[in-house]
């Protein structure tokens, strides 16, 4: 396939990362998203709205290879999640069947937040999706919209995304943020360049012909205990206080693996959290 044409729909920080990763690679890349001004200058601005039914004006008009479908939520309700996961992908699936394009495959980026365990359990891709939460059971869904959309799909369910200007668990740890250690709360995480590269690497995996399974989780090698975390970023920080208001909220405790992942012969750039954030502290003013 020379130049395969993608279209990622909701094309904000990850999508833009991928955008740029792919086009990088010789692909033509639309990122779709209200305001494209943001967009980096390789991916294709196509201005639309997921929540509008009608096909966009700038809807490309020849073959669409894949479809990166990886919306987040403006509303953190009910309302705004049905409207940005399962609307917005039925109205895109909708602009695709208008044009008599057919996607060789597409990725639905979705959340582990779909699994309910709880006492540290591991998890994979074929454990129980059982969350009782309404974005869970909307993300379930979605999944089940795009993997029965009469297409190839695979969805990829992310788990706690950061990096650059993603700053949220440092400003808490500045603030002295108390983490309980008994029991441990295990957390998951991903670097939004592995994210991306992950996206990246199924859709090259895809397009080399190699058989692709229906869903993925996108994490690091090292789930970590929120407590260990918060330990290690204290410590690089040099906060030696504590905050007596500042504690967890948390109830969700898993361990996600990635070795389905992995086994295609995907690795992440950034192996665990120490990785990612000496990365992100290295770039930090001061």
């Amino acid at each position: 396939m020379v130049n395969p044409v993608v279209v990622i729909a909701g094309c904000g920080d990850v999508g833009s990362r991928l955008g740029v990763r792919l086009a990088a690679e010789g692909w033509t890349v639309y990122g779709l998203r209200r305001s494209v001004q943001a967009l980096p200058a390789v991916i294709q601005p196509l201005p639309a709205d997921l929540n509008d039914p009608a096909c966009p004006a700038a809807w490309p008009r020849g073959t669409v290879d894949y479809l990166v479908y990886c919306a987040a939520a403006s509303q953190h309700d009910e309302a705004g999640y049905r409207a940005a996961y399962v609307d917005g992908l039925r109205h895109v699936l909708s602009w695709l069947a208008e044009r008599g394009q057919q996607p060789r495959r597409v990725l639905f980026v979705s959340s582990s937040g779909v699994y309910g365990q709880q006492g540290g359990e591991w998890v994979d891709e074929q454990s129980p999706v059982e969350a009782q939460s309404f974005s869970a059971v909307i993300m379930r869904e979605a999944e089940q919209l795009a993997l029965h959309s009469g297409l190839p799909a695979s969805v990829v369910r992310l788990t706690g995304l950061y990096g650059p200007g993603r700053q949220w668990l440092l400003n808490q740890v500045r603030q002295g943020y108390r983490v309980a250690s008994e029991p441990p709360l295990y957390g998951n995480r991903i670097h939004v360049d592995d994210a991306a590269g992950l996206l990246a690497y199924l859709l090259a995996a895809d397009q080399r012909g190699v058989a692709i399974e229906d869903c993925y989780l996108g994490v690091d090698d090292a789930p970590a205990p929120l407590h260990d975390v918060v330990a290690w970023l204290r410590e690089q920080l040099g906060v030696s206080h504590w905050s007596d208001e500042a504690q967890v909220r948390r109830a969700g405790s898993k361990r996600c693996s990635n070795a389905r992942a992995r086994a295609l012969g995907w690795t992440p750039q950034y192996p665990s959290f120490r990785e990612g954030y000496a990365a992100i502290l290295a770039q930090l003013p001061g």
